[in-house]
């Protein structure tokens, strides 16, 4: 197994845990060579080092389009440096963390603004109308103005206000931690896919290099055919 020196560290590591500054992207080369003036193409740097390095780049690039670095955007970096995923289904995360009071609250809520619930409140109203007025001929329990009917309504509003302000605060925490999802999820596919073009961008320098070095070899070739024909 072949060992080379990490430039940043100078321990000895095997090749599979190094990349060669000649692989590196050229902002990415000119930033570890700040720090290290005699870092070139041929010497090697390993890949946890890298990472920092890569964990800088991003940084920058974000700094210099929005500012400072929020945490959400550090999150999106260190997805990006360890190559983790950032997709996740929120409705089942916030489904796994509801207690019982806000699963209820949810209940009530979704209950509360149905039609079925418009249409068996009418009907109780309309029953507890019919009864005390024409059943019991206005001599019932509840005679007309019907004072117990308003203070059980005026209870059951109060009751029902709040909880269903507690179910929509926990929809509108769940539309926040959607947008702070799809702004994490979005921000990482547009550094990733700048890195890429950054990368193909580097890939076709070499390749054109590469193909300009054969290119004299074979001139140089030729030429020696021409000198030994002539001869």
């Amino acid at each position: 197994m072949t060992f080379q020196k990490c430039i940043v560290t100078g321990k000895e590591l095997p090749m599979s845990q190094l990349h060669q500054g000649d692989d590196l992207r050229p902002a990415l080369f000119d930033l570890i060579k700040k720090d290290f003036p005699n870092f070139s193409s041929k010497d090697f740097i390993s890949i946890e080092q890298l990472n920092v390095y890569r964990k800088k780049y991003l940084e920058d690039i974000i700094s210099e389009s929005q500012g400072a670095v929020s945490t959400l955007e550090k999150e999106v970096i260190e997805s990006i440096t360890k190559e983790e995923l950032l997709s996740e289904n929120i409705d089942l995360t916030t489904k796994e963390q509801r207690t019982f009071g806000q699963e209820f609250a949810d209940k009530v809520a979704s209950f509360g603004g149905s039609w079925t619930f418009i249409i068996i409140f009418f009907l109780l109203l309309a029953i507890w109308i019919s009864f005390n007025t024409f059943l019991l001929m206005n001599k019932g329990f509840d005679p007309y103005p019907y004072i117990l009917l308003n203070l059980i309504l005026s209870c059951i509003a109060a009751i029902q206000a709040p909880i269903i302000m507690m179910s929509q605060n926990r929809k509108e925490d769940k539309d926040r931690m959607r947008s702070e999802h799809d702004y994490k999820v979005n921000l990482k596919a547009e550094l990733e896919i700048r890195m890429l073009h950054e990368k193909l961008d580097h890939l076709l320098a070499h390749q054109n290099q590469h193909l300009f070095e054969i290119q004299q070899l074979q001139t140089e070739y030729f030429e020696d055919i021409l000198k030994t024909i002539k001869k």
